[in-house]
């Protein structure tokens, strides 16, 4: 249970155990009752809709958040995964393969942290190594040989930062599929499903069309990593997390993404079978959109989003950021 929860969860198992009381001799009529359901609805809203920028980090790094596995689980009607890069090893942080969506044939290519402890040991929390990014990129191609649209999912606190990875090529295999991305000749759908942080994220992360979930985040850095840097004191995570501008409203405004998809009131994990419905449809509709641009153009359009991405301010002959 998350903090800002903690009000609803109270008054949830105290309407409860009133109910569960009720009988015969029950001090509480049916009207009453219903008027504390309606009181709980009110303070439903009221806290759901007054997230800040820190709480909303924690709803996306929530345990029952869906995690990619379980997308393509909700979303696909089958699954074939590829593994291996042909080149050192299979990084088990990506989850990459053929899959069919609402009949359209699509390669998916996913970041996976794993949903309990064990699974999070395998799947490396998320971050992956070089190999990872290599992975992902073989498929992508593969995609582009037969003319397959590529579904990118996103969720990780950045590419895994340890030794081996570094000896391995970590800063270049991103930016290989950096510039690999911009010039794949199929289209590319972009989702991020919870943490989009650092290279890590957007070494998967150069597409057509760019989407968030509600409550993700897509940053350069996470809140703990700017505070850490910025003012050499972590307790200010939650100041962070306000000027890093890293939710999709903000994100919208600043063209660096396209599209927000609405979560249930209180993050994702409060209604899964609802977020898979949208996700799905969502990425139905975007193919609708990109299958009718001829690949030149499309690149060309890929090409101009980044270019355009990053706003400047001319004051005296001085180019400001």
């Amino acid at each position: 249970m998350l903090p800002h929860e903690k009000s609803i969860f109270e008054y949830e198992k105290t309407l409860q155990k009133l109910k569960d009381q009720k009988g015969e001799n029950s001090p509480w009529s049916d009207d009453e009752i219903s008027k504390l359901e309606k009181k709980l609805e009110i303070l439903k809203h009221k806290v759901y809709s007054e997230f800040s920028p820190w709480e909303r980090v924690a709803i996306c790094r929530h345990p029952k958040r869906p995690k990619s596995i379980d997308y393509i689980k909700n979303i696909c009607e089958n699954f074939t995964e590829i593994f291996g890069d042909r080149l050192y090893s299979d990084d088990h942080a990506i989850v990459a393969g053929l899959a069919t969506i609402a009949g359209v044939k699509f390669m998916v290519v996913a970041q996976e942290k794993g949903n309990d402890t064990q699974s999070r040991l395998h799947r490396n929390f998320g971050m992956p190594h070089p190999e990872g990014y290599r992975k992902a990129m073989r498929c992508m191609r593969l995609a582009a040989k037969f003319n397959l649209p590529v579904l990118a999912l996103l969720d990780t606190p950045g590419a895994y930062p340890g030794l081996a990875a570094e000896e391995r090529g970590q800063g270049w295999a991103i930016a290989n599929n950096l510039m690999e991305m911009a010039r794949l000749p199929t289209p590319v759908i972009v989702l991020v499903i919870g943490e989009g942080c650092s290279g890590g994220a957007l070494g998967m992360g150069i597409g057509d069309t760019i989407a968030m979930l509600q409550h993700s985040y897509y940053s350069v850095i996470s809140p703990e990593g700017c505070a850490s840097i910025l003012w050499k004191d972590t307790s200010k995570n939650e100041v962070a997390a306000k000027a890093l501008k890293m939710h999709a409203e903000d994100l919208l405004k600043l063209g660096v993404i396209d599209h927000c998809i609405q979560e249930p009131p209180g993050g994702a994990h409060h209604d899964v079978d609802a977020v898979y419905a949208d996700v799905k449809k969502f990425i139905v509709q975007q193919w609708g959109v990109l299958k009718l641009v001829p690949t030149e153009e499309l690149l060309e359009r890929r090409y101009q989003k980044f270019r355009a991405m990053g706003k400047f301010a001319v004051e005296d002959n001085l180019s400001i950021v």
